[in-house]
């Protein structure tokens, strides 16, 4: 499951999009009040802003603990490519076009300091790294390739077995939760399906691999050390996303060494 291959940079990467959420104790300020001095701090990396409601959770019988719908102020590059979501929760940092971790890091800085400056959250509860992985064997010139010659077994369940053909299965998903090293743990959510993008002209009708990697250190975490548990989670990236994939799929993401 885990590769011990030295880390290698994708120029080929099936990346639709990286995304790097940090969640506190709640801090209602933020909801109530427009977060005009963060938005100062970080408008010229980030001009765009725009505010979405989110809907309060309804349970059968249970009284919501809040009355009004959370705010998530965003704040997007010029570009559109990096964006900045700010909740009474969390925030989170996503990029759409990712080339490295460096660069990722880099963008996180500015926000992240911001926050902490404005906010003072009393810690972390949970600092999480997410890869969502769209494999498109179109775009790396392997239509006539199955999947099972390019995905590891762990993440491809029936599809591992030699008798079930690709074409016959509807839905075969791996799904799991799982301590790994470095005291982190892992969603990670695999198998062939359909991608929707936001703002396309048209649907995208090509069976795509979905790789989903979900990593985080949950627990109270000193805001002061989330630098460190955000290399550490990063660490863990390359071994589990190279031990998921066959020689066959690392070669053809052109690997720069």
């Amino acid at each position: 499951m885990f590769s011990a291959e030295n880390r290698v940079i994708y120029t080929k990467n099936q990346l639709g999009e990286v995304i790097c959420q940090l969640r506190f104790p709640e801090i209602l300020s933020i909801s109530t009040n427009p977060p005009a001095d963060f938005q100062e701090a970080i408008r010229a990396d980030y001009p765009r802003y725009s505010a979405l409601r989110e809907p309060i959770p309804a349970q059968p019988g249970v009284l919501p603990a809040r009355t009004q719908p959370g705010i998530n102020h965003q704040f997007l590059s010029a570009d559109g490519i990096w964006r900045v979501n700010l909740t009474s929760k969390f925030i989170s940092l996503a990029c759409s076009r990712y080339t490295k971790w460096e660069d990722f890091a880099s963008r996180l800085d500015k926000p992240l300091a911001a926050f902490i400056q404005t906010y003072k959250p009393a810690y972390f509860e949970r600092i999480g790294l997410r890869y969502l992985n769209f494999i498109s064997r179109k775009d790396l010139g392997l239509d006539s390739i199955p999947f099972s010659d390019l995905i590891a077994p762990c993440y491809l369940g029936l599809l591992a077995e030699e008798d079930v053909q690709e074409s016959s299965a509807i839905r075969s998903t791996v799904d799991a939760d799982i301590a790994i090293r470095g005291g982190c743990r892992m969603k990670v959510h695999a198998g062939p399906g359909m991608v929707r993008r936001a703002g396309a002209p048209q649907q995208d009708k090509e069976l795509k691999f979905i790789f989903d990697m979900d990593l985080y250190i949950p627990g109270q975490l000193a805001v002061n050390l989330s630098a460190g548990a955000l290399q550490t989670l990063h660490a863990q990236a390359w071994p589990v996303f190279r031990g998921g994939i066959t020689d066959t799929l690392h070669d053809a993401l052109s690997p720069d060494f």
